[in-house]
């Protein structure tokens, strides 16, 4: 272009200034009108001291590491001369990463501005500004400029992303939270594909209940949904159900009730405020959201109250998918069932395990007959932590032939597609490979004496699970993490039934948990227990 030389000479200009001097600068004087040890940029020091030193402890003084290039100032001693004298130098450093800041164009950020102090004049405005969960400060300006402003939403996302707030008609979808202290803000957006789990305190007053906005239903899905940001395209927030709880804690679900109910002061009390909501997002593969619906949880308080917790929640399902149950965060909960999967022949490894069609571990359910046959196809989850024992009887007859007789026995033990993974954690992903154990087969055989192989054959009559797992973490908080997974199929040898006897065996199946964590060293003494409940915000804003 024409004006290749103004604009090299413009991003010239826009080189960062020095903003230290560092020739000036150094960091290892640290007493005060003395001469600091091996400083060689004090400049306490005399010629006479620095004859003394033995090296430099900072040899290098620079200013912005980041910078592309700057000055840099070096020292070092001349050990030859006598006597020995410090060396000090002033020179051009080039950044050698590629990654590095060639101009500021944020000139805020060059010096430290004073934060406004709070007063009774400017208090309210500080706390709209800075009171939320999140907030920004948009500069005053950029000073450099290289490319012309293209046309509207040219280079804007179509589609929502990963925590990006979701965009409402007016501003974005409320999710209150706690600030600073325990009580409600309704600053906090929902930010997309991430589910949080929030609680709050918020003021309430009886005569004034019907006109606090967050105490009413029509707070949380009067504004509707942009599918994606900054289009035109509406979704409303729909009335998923209404659970109304009594002052005692009895909870009612209202069959068929789709309606706003909005708060009301009747006598001494307001019915119908706002304890809980729970939204569920719909999405797309492609980022867009198609569904929002939200269930509510509403109540009543008495004059006496002078606030209220409130609970908020907010998850997301993709459109045409089934979520998978997960049975714990990180580790295994007891009473939960353990998650399986298979990896379908033919398909790499790497590319990831898909959950069976359970996403469960089973093994056979017992029935009220008691008959193998009729059991067949019924199957029971294996739940964490619980041993576990089910069984049938078979009636064998004369005229059964042994290889069916033996596939159906296998199907009804191991089901028509036995698992070939666990997750050794409640929410391993189906992606994360080396979060799933492989389940390792025995097969024990009894073998008998028979005149003839003819007259006899192989049926299996009972599979024992052993799910090995230990305690995994913090000794305060351990997670029960499944390290080894072993199914033992054992069989019996059947002879052939003279015509017209029967014969009934029993068949079984198994679930043994063992706890192979490691035990204390000797001598080991545990932390003490502390018994205290910690306030539900204690680590906010970190969940």
């Amino acid at each position: 272009p024409a004006d290749t030389g103004g604009a090299a000479q413009k991003r010239a200009s826009g080189a960062p200034a020095p903003v230290t001097d560092v020739a000036r600068l150094c960091v290892c004087d640290l007493l005060v009108a003395r001469c600091d040890a091996n400083c060689c940029c004090d400049p306490d020091c005399s010629p006479e001291e620095f004859s003394l030193f033995t090296s430099c402890s900072v040899p290098v003084v620079v200013g912005d590491s980041h910078l592309c290039r700057q000055k840099a100032a070096v020292y070092s001693l001349d050990v030859e001369a006598n006597p020995p004298e410090r060396i000090f130098q002033l020179i051009d450093q080039v950044n050698p990463s590629i990654f590095c800041i060639h101009a500021t164009n944020y000139k805020q950020a060059l010096h430290l501005r004073p934060p406004e102090m709070p007063t009774p004049e400017n208090f309210d405005r500080l706390l709209d500004e800075f009171g939320s969960a999140a907030f920004s400060a948009e500069p005053e300006g950029w000073g450099v400029a290289t490319e012309a402003p293209g046309p509207p939403d040219a280079n804007e996302t179509r589609s929502y992303q990963y925590g990006a707030p979701i965009q409402t008609e007016d501003a974005f979808l409320r999710l209150p939270s706690p600030v600073v202290s325990s009580w409600c803000s309704d600053a906090n957006p929902a930010g997309f594909l991430v589910n949080q789990a929030t609680k709050c305190i918020r003021s309430v007053s009886v005569e004034k209940c019907d006109s606090i906005q967050g105490l009413s239903m029509l707070f949380y899905i009067n504004s509707s949904i942009l599918a994606v940001p900054k289009s035109s395209q509406m979704v409303n927030v729909t009335v998923q159900s209404i659970v109304v709880q009594s002052l005692d804690g009895t909870r009612t679900l209202l069959e068929g009730a789709d309606g706003l109910r909005l708060p009301l002061a009747l006598d001494e009390l307001c019915l119908n405020i706002v304890l809980g909501v729970s939204y569920h997002i719909t999405y797309t593969d492609t980022g867009a959201i198609i569904e929002a619906a939200a269930a509510f949880v509403l109540g009543a308080i008495s004059k006496e109250a002078l606030s209220v917790q409130q609970s908020f929640q907010i998850s997301f399902t993709q459109a045409n998918t089934k979520p998978v149950p997960l049975s714990g965060n990180p580790g295994y909960v007891v009473g939960l069932p353990v998650r399986a999967g298979f990896r379908p022949q033919g398909y790499p490894f790497l590319a990831g395990l898909l959950t069976n069609r359970h996403s469960q571990l089973t093994i056979l359910q017992s029935t009220p007959s008691q008959d193998c046959l009729a059991a067949q196809g019924a199957r029971a989850p294996v739940r964490f932590g619980y041993n576990m024992i089910s069984g049938c009887k078979l009636r064998i007859t004369a005229a059964m032939k042994c290889q069916p007789l033996a596939q159906t026995l296998l199907d009804v033990l191991k089901g028509q597609s036995f698992p070939e993974y666990v997750a050794s954690f409640g929410n391993s992903q189906a992606q994360d490979v080396l979060d799933w154990v492989p389940i390792t087969h025995l097969h024990i055989s009894e073998q008998r004496l028979s005149n003839t192989l003819q007259s006899s054959c192989q049926i299996p009559v009972s599979l024992g699970i052993e799910v090995k797992w230990t305690k995994y973490g913090s000794l305060v908080n351990p997670q029960a993490r499944i390290v080894n997974v072993t199914a033992t199929l054992s069989s019996t040898t059947l002879k052939q039934l003279p015509s017209g006897r029967e014969r009934i065996i029993p068949v079984t199946s198994s679930v043994v948990f063992t706890d192979i964590s490691a035990p204390a060293e000797p001598g080991y003494k545990a932390w003490p227990t502390i018994n205290i409940k910690l306030p539900f915000d204690f680590f906010y804003p970190f969940v």
